[in-house]
């Protein structure tokens, strides 16, 4: 490859004006390049056939799973072959890509940083908490189907003012969902696998709490953490008969935080009143439980579609390809 341009695979589409003018300028450091395969098992023969040699940095999004598949093993052993150094993940959450699998073949991962999307999803969680809290989903289903309020009408909701939220991740977006509900009249406690500094608390108005003293004291709890091995189901059912009777839960983070058959158990017997959801563990598939209990606020992982917030992550992802290119560095890395 000496003395030619190296390449830039997009895995997935950049659909915003300012954002492909931004990925097009790339092309003075890099020839742009797309792979033909539209399914895993292509897209690994294509890795494996040399059509992606000489690539350096890949743009990739969320949806861009469903051509090449989890980002793990073989596939990243074909793109380290072929030459790869860089994968710019637009989106918070990266557990499509085996981190541990990049750092063995050299590779480097980045995300999209706040705030990018961090008020975008703190919104939405509120969107969630509220409509959770007041109980509003029953009778968004009765309206419709032409009965008013219900019949019976839907039990009456709770104020937030002087309710506990429990936030379990207070990065970025926990940080902001947290100022917004003490606007709201709510306390706020947290809990995250270290402490924040103390100025940062007594700033925002939050206190730590151990996982569980959080779940037995909050009247919410909103789920603000990424998904790993660590977090996978760390809401089962154990977790949630400690949390209130009758509590409320909000997920904006990752499906497979919460396991949903528990999840569902205790929704049928009014363990916890009930939940808002923007992400399932099997993504678009919803499990039938949570869909058929009124009770239950749901949205199709919309945290961050807002226009604003879709091209401000795609420029933040091109930004760092265009960082990798060059400086050799990612400008928010994960690994």
């Amino acid at each position: 490859m000496s003395g030619s341009k190296p390449k830039v695979l997009v895995l997935g589409e950049i659909e915003h004006a300012p954002a492909q003018s931004a990925y097009n300028s790339l092309s003075s450091l890099a020839n742009l390049i797309s792979p033909k395969s539209t399914k895993p098992t292509d897209f690994l023969d294509e890795c494996r056939s040399g059509a992606f040699n000489d690539t350096k940095a890949v743009y990739r999004t969320f949806q861009s799973v469903s051509i090449t598949g989890r980002i793990e093993g073989g596939v990243v052993k074909a793109l380290a072959e072929a030459g790869v150094r860089f994968i710019a993940h637009n989106g918070a959450g990266y557990d499509q890509i085996d981190i541990p699998s990049c750092i063995t073949h050299g590779i480097h991962v980045s995300n999209t940083a706040p705030p990018a999307l961090t008020a975008a999803t703190a919104d939405t969680a509120l969107f969630l908490l509220l409509g959770a809290l007041r109980n509003f989903n029953p009778s968004l289903l009765s309206l419709r189907s032409g009965t008013w309020r219900g019949s019976p009408p839907a039990a009456l909701g709770h104020d937030p003012a002087q309710k506990v939220l429990g936030i379990l991740g207070m990065g970025g977006i926990g940080r902001n969902l947290a100022r917004k509900a003490k606007a709201l009249g709510m306390e706020v406690v947290y809990h995250n696998r270290n402490p924040v500094p103390e100025d940062v608390e007594k700033e925002i108005g939050v206190r730590y709490m151990g996982f569980e003293e959080l779940l037995k004291e909050s009247d919410a709890v909103s789920l603000n953490l990424p998904l790993n091995e660590e977090t996978r189901h760390l809401i089962g059912g154990k977790e949630l008969g400690i949390m209130k009777k009758g509590a409320v839960l909000v997920n904006t983070a990752r499906g497979g935080v919460v396991d949903e058959g528990a999840l569902v158990e205790a929704l049928n017997t009014g363990q916890i009143s009930s939940c808002g959801l923007d992400v399932y563990e099997n993504e678009p598939q919803i499990h039938p439980g949570l869909i058929d209990n009124p009770n239950v606020l749901l949205l199709p992982h919309m945290g961050t579609w807002t226009e604003e917030t879709q091209t401000e992550m795609e420029l933040w992802t091109i930004a760092n390809v265009r960082s990798a290119l060059e400086t050799g560095r990612l400008m928010s890395p994960v690994c």
